[in-house]
């Protein structure tokens, strides 16, 4: 028997079907995983299975069956009972759905109270142990000490830890993983990959929602595309990644950013015209950079060079130092030792006042722009940024990055997280920059928003000569983008080099592990130009 069977699943909101006339089956000990853009319906097709569509959603199917028992009549008593006994839910964002408020050892204990029909409660005395095991079970060390902490005291690594042995707590047949290792780094996304792969070998089934297709490749067993709330293509992994008949599967194949795409556009495959400008001008340059937080240093002996119109790629694991690095180049730290210098000019050491004059000309991007926005700004007061533009500018700035003035009177909710991003985007060009810092800036976006960030990012660079650093945790991205890279590791530089060198021909060992990390390449990926 089918642990979950659904024929023609409709779901409307407000009269409004997100998800239209779609059939799922899941088996014991199978990964299923939904693949597709933000607004394919796939995120609400997951929360379905558990009756959390959303407030005012209207569920329908002609079958729907969990666990054997027919969904369609289940009122809430018997949805909570799903949750947490038959189905764990993992999410992207493990601060957020973590309580602030409770422990590690609270937060897993509460999935431990919720009684199965063949299952009792843990003793009392039992609970801390079952919570120490479930711990050591996604990997966590020292799961001792990390009873008494609070999600903001874990890295994201380990939230994420934490939220999986919370999912697993009541031994469920199903997990369901929405965008379970998003923003994560490689190497975390390895661990959070192989702990899921474990749950699966041990008979655990596995519905999936991802956008990167690298890690469906890695641990899916059959894949179903959606888009506009219907599936367009599914069937074996294997299949679809490699022999795609769909022209948006081959589309979302073909916006995957790898060293094979560089030179040539993400969103439509075609080679790049437009050469970048090439120059020996310095525009940016550390030297023997380091700084600390009280007795812990975070960044020590730092030294780069980065030339007009070069990019300029920054990769490591959390906590290795990149956020710190891109924070002291913007002049937002004071440096324990080393300089920084901009435009020929002293950037670090010398008082904001003297640094004003030079402070439009190196621009931020970061991987969240809402949460720099004020929620209560217009799109045009945001790219003006406190300045008095004229209508005229803001157009032009908003044409830059693809927008129309429609987009003026919108605020930050109102827009896409690809739109919100070339809002961000149109706010720095604002200042005509000549150094952008581009922390994370793609992270978080479907493959197919990211690919037009990204193009956007590469024209603009090759029309205004600005120099990039690029800071992300996706290799694939900053082979793509960059021309040299720099590797970090406990806020050193361990490597640095051209692209190619550094991913082709990786001398550091600690280098040659993150590219190892890495999940498995996506077969069979459309041939660019196609």
């Amino acid at each position: 028997m089918s642990l979950v069977s659904i024929d023609d699943l409709r779901v409307s909101f407000a009269g409004t079907q997100v998800v239209r006339g779609i059939s799922l089956t899941i088996e014991p000990g199978e990964c299923v995983a939904i693949v597709g853009e933000s607004g394919s319906g796939k995120s609400v097709t997951a929360r379905s299975l558990l009756g959390l569509a959303g407030p005012g959603s209207r569920v329908e199917a002609s079958r729907f069956l969990l666990g054997g028992e027919n969904a369609l009549a289940f009122g809430e008593r018997q949805w909570r009972r799903v949750r947490g006994r038959f189905a764990g839910l993992v999410l992207q964002d493990a601060l957020v759905s973590l309580d602030p408020l409770r422990t590690v050892r609270a937060e897993i204990a509460e999935s431990l109270r919720r009684p199965g029909p063949s299952a009792a409660l843990a003793p009392a005395g039992s609970t801390r142990q079952r919570v120490l095991d479930l711990l050591t079970a996604v990997g966590v060390p020292e799961p001792e000490t990390r009873l008494g902490h609070y999600p903001h005291q874990l890295s994201g690594g380990l939230r994420q830890r934490v939220l999986i042995a919370s999912a697993i707590a009541a031994d469920p047949p199903l997990i369901i993983a929405d965008e379970p290792t998003t923003a994560l780094d490689v190497t975390v996304q390895a661990q959070i990959l192989r702990l899921l792969a474990e749950r699966k070998a041990a008979g655990t089934a596995l519905l999936l929602i991802s956008h990167d297709l690298a890690v469906v490749a890695s641990v899916a067993d059959r894949i179903l595309v959606m888009k506009d709330g219907l599936v367009v293509e599914q069937g074996s992994t294997a299949r679809v990644l490699g022999e795609p008949t769909h022209p948006y599967t081959r589309r979302l194949l073909a916006a995957v950013p790898s060293a094979a795409s560089r030179g040539h556009r993400l969103s439509d495959g075609t080679r790049v015209t437009a050469e970048r400008p090439r120059s020996d001008e310095v525009v940016l340059s550390a030297s023997g950079l380091s700084f600390s937080y009280g007795t812990r240093t975070v960044a020590q002996d730092i030294g780069f060079v980065l030339h007009r119109a070069e990019t300029l790629g920054v990769v490591g694991e959390s906590g290795s130092g990149k956020t710190t690095l891109a924070r002291l180049a913007l002049g937002l730290l004071k440096p324990t030792s080393g300089t920084v210098t901009l435009l020929g000019s002293p950037w670090s050491g010398v008082t904001e006042k003297s640094r004003r004059p030079l402070r439009p000309r190196i621009q931020v991007i970061s991987q969240n722009p809402l949460d720099s926005f004020d929620p209560r700004y217009t799109v045009a007061r945001l790219v003006s940024d406190h300045r008095r533009l004229p209508e005229e500018r803001i157009e032009e700035l908003l044409e830059y990055v693809g927008l129309d003035l429609s987009f003026a009177a919108r605020r930050p909710r109102d827009l896409s997280g690809g739109q919100r991003q070339r809002v961000a985007i149109a706010r720095a060009l604002g200042y005509r920059p000549d150094v952008l810092i581009c922390d994370e800036p793609v992270s978080a976006l479907d493959v197919s928003v990211q690919a037009q960030v990204l193009d956007l990012l590469a024209d603009l660079q090759a029309e205004l000569g600005m120099a990039m650093v690029f800071i992300s945790h996706d290799l694939g991205v900053v082979h793509h983008v960059s021309d040299r890279v720099l590797v970090m590791k406990d806020g050193r530089v361990v490597e640095s080099g051209e692209a190619d060198d550094i991913f082709f021909d990786p001398g550091h060992p600690y280098t040659r592990e993150l590219l190892a990390a890495v999940p498995g390449p996506v077969v069979g990926v459309a041939a660019i130009g196609e």
